[in-house]
């Protein structure tokens, strides 16, 4: 299974279904703050819907079509790193990321994402990412900026969140220009 070191006491690790409770746990903890960008959140209300999840994650990594990753720091699952679903004619996907609302400002999607880059360009050989934030979601934004993606527009209307259409900013990073600064 997948695990990759990020620092000292920080890694990411394939979300398996031992991890349903921990992940359920955090999803609750963290639903008043994750709701402002995530709209899967009404979805997740039992801790059947959450070993779904993870069973769904197992399956695409079996498959070869990317990977549902926890971040795990002492210990603690503290947030969600993912390649999505990878289009292999295409070689491409895209990375998604969450964290518990006291992770918040600290570097782990930073850290979990700049991982998760050298996984799809050095071992699956793929040839772009694309990483998709709301774009008011300054935070997710930066985070791609600082990994060196290119904006490269806005979708209006992108995503229904709850009540509201909210646009995304797409940004993408190619394996020609991407500089592994682990």
């Amino acid at each position: 299974m997948f695990t990759c070191p990020l620092s000292a006491d920080v890694y990411l690790r394939i979300l398996e279904q031992r991890d349903a409770e921990p992940l359920f746990d955090l999803t609750d903890r963290s639903r008043q703050h994750l709701r402002c960008w995530l709209p899967w959140l009404d979805q997740v209300v039992r801790l059947e819907h959450t070993e779904a999840f993870i069973a769904a994650g197992l399956r695409q990594f079996a498959d070869g079509l990317g990977m549902q990753a926890g971040i795990w720091r002492g210990g603690c699952l503290v947030g969600v790193a993912g390649l999505h679903p990878i289009d292999w004619p295409n070689r491409q996907g895209s990375l998604g990321y969450w964290l518990g609302a006291e992770q918040l400002g600290q570097g782990l999607a930073t850290l979990a994402s700049r991982a998760l880059l050298r996984t799809a360009f050095l071992d699956y050989g793929l040839h772009r990412m694309e990483l998709r934030a709301a774009t008011g979601n300054l935070r997710s934004r930066a985070v791609a900026e600082r990994l060196g993606f290119t904006l490269e527009g806005v979708a209006r209307d992108a995503e229904w969140l709850y009540d509201h259409y909210v646009d995304h900013a797409v940004y993408a990073l190619l394996a020609d220009d991407w500089q592994d600064l682990a």
